[in-house]
């Protein structure tokens, strides 16, 4: 039994165990650290003797990935990222933020539900975590609009739709991730996102409107604001706006030059700043220990998926299976863009059963080569292209695409997180009500990723300015 062989059982396996439902870090890792135990005992002939020795190797190899992968600077952005979201709500900035959208936006149909993503991608521009913004809007926005008579699972389905935008609007955890899994440039990616999350909040502002003119009881418009206390209720939310500009300025200089810092430090200094906002707004104690406490959990949860697919991943690389699959994929006689659009589809799947960050985790290490090749290769230039791109905005662009699935796998049953966060944090709500209120979304999700395929521009004319 060669690599290739011993890699597709090992990867079989793990699937197994996902399905069965143990965790995707426990599942990886275990999966990993066999695979390279029975590749090194392959190696030395299936000697008996030889055994102890293939498991040495095997355990060494795997010991060492947590520690060489997890210490990466670029990944502390993530607690840090995290860490301003729950600050923010502490400090009052996300009801401020909720509170203008609402008077500016409610007087439309379904105005109070547009509101609600409007600040949730607010939001999502400080915080990071998809998980964190749904519980804090389940909180906020679904109260309100039941207050005025609508339909508790469309609010709990505007709310658990809306949270996803953190997973593409820059500070994304996700999208982090995704620059370290590929060695890919964090800052870019950061900038990518920015106009695929407004765009997305675009949509599902134009899909509420539209359902709330159709079904007249499912999101009624709420009026009685005057032009001053909509201008009133403009500089409490200004700080969030404050924030987003520091980072942007540190991820990317927009007056030209060097930047004025790495997306780390923009993290950091955002986190502080929001914290000197808290402060100042009177947060006691025992909401800062909740904060901090909210984001450790997040962090460790994320960390230890890492730490787990990344001893997956240092398997797959003895194995060769990247190569394998980039290999097989060009040499199918199909069309490029067609054998993109069914690795999307597959994503599509592939989150009704797993994690968005455990699905990306996976897939990429084998998927990434193979989109990669059909491109045309890492180092390839527009011109010579197939998909009319060079290989770093190729990179950039599919990375948006594989994000916004994540975004989709998030409310997709039976695993969809956001859905059981809503869920959790209304004891009012079960997990089937939001799930129905999602539905609508789908559509919406399905007209954004495909627009993104068609039109690249959308995602690579922000980071091109930094090219």
């Amino acid at each position: 039994m060669d690599n290739i062989e011993i890699g597709l059982w090992v990867t079989g396996g793990m699937l197994v165990m996902v399905v069965m439902g143990m965790r995707v870090a426990f599942a990886a890792g275990l999966a990993g650290l066999a695979g390279l135990i029975w590749i090194f005992w392959a190696k030395f002939g299936y000697a008996p003797d030889k055994f102890g020795k293939a498991l040495t190797v095997g355990v060494k190899i795997a010991g060492q990935v947590p520690h060489s992968k997890v210490s990466s600077q670029a990944l502390s952005l993530i607690p840090t990222f995290i860490l301003i979201g729950y600050l923010a709500y502490y400090a009052g900035l996300t009801r401020a933020l909720f509170e203008a959208a609402k008077r500016w936006i409610a007087w439309l149909p379904g105005g109070l539900a547009v509101s609600t993503v409007f600040a949730t991608a607010g939001f999502a521009a400080v915080s990071g975590a998809s998980v964190a913004t749904a519980a804090v809007f389940a909180r906020i926005a679904i109260p309100e609009m039941q207050s005025i008579g609508y339909d508790k699972r469309f609010a709990a389905g505007v709310v658990a739709a809306a949270g996803t935008l953190a997973s593409m609007i820059p500070p994304s955890a996700i999208l982090v991730i995704y620059a370290i899994i590929v060695e890919q440039d964090v800052g870019k990616l950061l900038l990518a996102g920015f106009i695929p999350g407004a765009f997305s909040a675009l949509i599902y502002g134009i899909l509420i409107v539209g359902t709330a003119m159709l079904f007249k009881r499912v999101g009624p418009p709420v009026g009685g604001f005057s032009w001053r206390e909509r201008l009133v209720s403009l500089p409490p939310a200004l700080p969030i706006v404050f924030v987003v500009v520091i980072i942007i300025f540190f991820v990317y200089n927009p007056f030209g030059g060097d930047a004025w810092g790495t997306p780390t430090e923009g993290g950091a200094l955002g986190a502080f700043v929001v914290f000197c906002m808290a402060v100042w707004k009177g947060m006691r104690w025992s909401e800062l220990k909740s904060a901090l406490i909210e984001t450790a959990k997040l962090t460790v949860m994320i960390f230890s998926i890492i730490w787990g697919v990344l001893i997956y991943v240092r398997f797959l690389g003895f194995a060769d299976l990247p190569g394998a699959f980039a290999d097989w994929v060009t040499s199918l006689h199909m069309s490029p863009m067609l054998i993109l659009v069914m690795i999307l589809l597959a994503y599509a799947v592939l989150g009704m059963f797993m994690d968005a960050i455990g699905m990306l985790l996976l897939t990429l290490p084998v998927v990434y080569p193979a989109v990669m090749a059909l491109n045309g290769g890492e180092a390839v230039s527009a011109a010579d292209s197939t998909f009319g791109m060079s290989g770093p905005m190729c990179a950039i662009w599919f990375g948006i695409l594989v994000v916004k699935m994540a975004e989709f796998c998030l409310i997709t049953p039976p695993i969809g997180l956001n859905c059981f966060v809503v869920a959790g944090v209304r004891p009012d709500l079960s997990v089937q009500d939001v799930f129905r209120g999602v539905t609508p979304f789908f559509i919406a999700d399905a007209v954004t990723i495909a627009l993104l395929v068609a039109f690249p521009a959308i995602v690579l004319w922000l980071p091109s300015l930094a090219m």
